[in-house]
């Protein structure tokens, strides 16, 4: 006999309705101001809270920005991957994977280097570091299986071209050079590089 879902506490709804303030306020200055130019003070006015409580759900605000921005890149996955499974070309559908995590992170530039800069060098143990470390390893997969399409392509290869696929990626986002670049122009340099490693 299937067991019926526990009805939430109020203190769980307590605790997921600051959770959800915290993240539309740190959301919306973040957006508006960019990562460096908000403080956890301001987060925590906007959100209604204490800034002790602010520091209970994230302790700095490269774990906010993780916070915020996670459920985002996740997001932009999934749609990546949808449009990969329509695509037949190789490269073509590893380039369907990568335009909408590039999009996502050109949304707002400094935070996107910033949600970078704290998922590579932020503690893997933090919770939001694992959930980037996460969506890193996901996006890995899901290119690692479009490249897997070529039969000349080992499980195993895929597996290693997909990392540096997901290195090329990291760095065309990250690199000063290409601050002023558009999403096209950093999806370009991505494919110029990848196409250089896919098998001829």
């Amino acid at each position: 006999m299937p067991v019926a879902p526990q009805p939430v506490g109020r203190r769980e709804r307590n605790k997921q309705d600051k959770l959800d303030r915290i993240i539309a306020a740190a959301s919306e200055l973040f957006a508006e101001h960019g990562v460096d130019e908000v403080t956890t003070q301001q987060i925590a006015d906007e959100a209604d809270i204490g800034t002790g409580t602010l520091f209970l759900y994230a302790k700095t605000k490269g774990e906010l920005l993780l916070l915020v921005q996670n459920t985002k890149y996740a997001e932009a996955l999934e749609r990546g991957r949808a449009d990969a499974e329509t695509v037949p070309g190789v490269l073509d559908a590893v380039l369907a994977i990568v335009r909408p995590i590039v999009e996502c992170n050109r949304a707002q530039i400094d935070n996107g280097r910033t949600y970078l800069r704290e998922m590579a060098f932020g503690d893997p143990e933090e919770p939001r570091h694992g959930e980037a470390l996460a969506i890193v390893a996901q996006a890995e997969e899901a290119i690692a299986a479009v490249l897997h399409r070529d039969e000349r392509v080992t499980e195993g290869d895929a597996a290693t071209l997909a990392h540096i696929v997901s290195a090329v990626m990291f760095l065309s986002m990250a690199a000063s050079v290409n601050i002023a670049l558009s999403v096209q122009e950093i999806v370009d340099d991505i494919r110029g590089q990848v196409d250089v490693l896919l098998p001829r």
